[in-house]
C-alpha cells in the first residue's frame, strides 16, 4: 500500500508520522530533524518507503545523504540497503569496518 506524497502527516517538527515504528526508543514529536539528523536519516534509508525518502531528499541536501552513507552506511545500514546506497549516489570510496579474519 502506498501513501501519496500529499497526504504524508508530519510530527510538529516536520518528521513523517509513518516512521513512527522505527523510532520506537524515541517520542516521535521530540525528535528534532537536525539535532537528532545522524538517527532520522539512518531510519529513513534503511526502512522507509517511497514517499517517506521523498521527504528525506527535500529535508537534506543530497550531499550531505550521501556523505551519511559514506561515513556510516557501512555499520549503520543492511547489506542489502548499503549497497543500493552506494550505487545510488555513485559511492566507491566508503568507510568499511575493519575485517576479523584476514582472509
Amino acid at each position: 500500500m502506498s501513501i501519496p506524497d500529499d497526504t504524508l502527516k508530519l510530527t510538529p517538527a516536520g518528521i513523517p508520522v509513518s516512521l513512527r515504528p522505527f523510532f520506537q526508543e524515541y517520542v516521535l514529536e521530540n525528535l528534532d530533524p537536525e539535532r537528532s539528523a545522524f538517527t532520522v536519516i539512518e531510519r529513513t534509508l534503511a526502512w522507509g518507503r517511497l514517499p517517506e525518502l521523498r521527504w528525506l531528499f527535500a529535508r537534506y541536501e543530497p550531499e550531505r545523504l550521501a556523505e551519511w552513507v559514506r561515513q556510516a552506511g557501512w555499520y549503520c545500514l543492511s547489506r542489502q540497503r548499503l549497497k543500493y546506497w552506494l550505487c545510488f549516489f555513485k559511492i566507491t570510496d566508503y568507510r568499511r569496518g575493519e575485517r576479523i579474519w584476514p582472509h
